[in-house]
């Protein structure tokens, strides 16, 4: 299938293209200089592997949890190509697309992202199968939650940082994690075509990004 991915939930903006089995990717680790990027590298991933936007069978994103700019970002280009050329859009739990290439570890599987203020984007699974849903959590709940393990992988952006406060906290809970950063739209294609085989629509028009916590914006609005 022919496809575009986009992961830009965080600072490290990812985007690929793919043609049948060839993908291009281009990792950019820019902090917030996502707005300037995104569309010029769209274009590039797409001109490599010769393809045009009204060539794909879909696109696909992370839509949250994540940075409110990243995620708006994403879900704006990706909809502005499904409006012009019909092509629908799937949407992936960012926390979900981190945590896919481990999914089948034998023992608990936490996916993560600092959502700062003493406070982590989490969810925890095992075997296939969610223990703790996605949520934006205070570091003592997931403390509390951990406590319950033996032992534990660590994904997602922010690992290192997690696995400190747990190694910190909670010494009889070993913890494992990789020193690398995946190719994360990879994840996302792989994702996505399981939701087409199974017959799961795309998102609808109305839909956005999943927050899950308000913006500072909004948070002062309502102060």
């Amino acid at each position: 299938m022919n496809a575009l991915a986009i992961d830009c939930a965080v600072s490290r903006l990812t985007i690929s293209a793919k043609k049948d089995e060839k993908i291009v990717a281009v990792i950019l680790d820019i902090g917030m200089k996502q707005s300037e990027s995104l569309v010029p590298t769209i274009d590039y991933v797409l001109e490599k592997i010769e393809l045009s936007p009204a060539e794909l069978d879909y696109t696909v994103l992370t839509n949250g949890p994540g940075s409110f700019t990243g995620l708006r970002l994403a879900i704006s280009a990706v909809k502005s190509i499904n409006l012009a050329y019909n092509i629908p859009v799937y949407g992936i739990s960012s926390l979900e697309t981190y945590a896919y290439p481990f999914k089948d570890l034998d023992f608990a599987l936490v996916s993560c992202i600092d959502a700062k203020k003493e406070r982590f984007y989490l969810n925890i699974s095992q075997n296939n199968s969610l223990i703790l849903e996605d949520g934006d959590y205070e570091i003592p709940f997931i403390l509390e939650k951990l406590s319950n393990f033996k032992e534990i992988f660590i994904c997602g952006p922010d690992c290192k940082t997690l696995q400190e406060i747990i190694k910190s906290n909670l010494q009889n809970v070993k913890t494992h994690t990789l020193n690398t950063n995946c190719v994360t739209t990879e994840s996302l294609f792989m994702i996505a075509e399981e939701k087409i085989k199974n017959g799961i629509p795309p998102l609808n028009d109305y839909d956005g990004p999943i927050y899950l916590r308000a913006s500072e914006a909004e948070v002062k609005l309502n102060q």
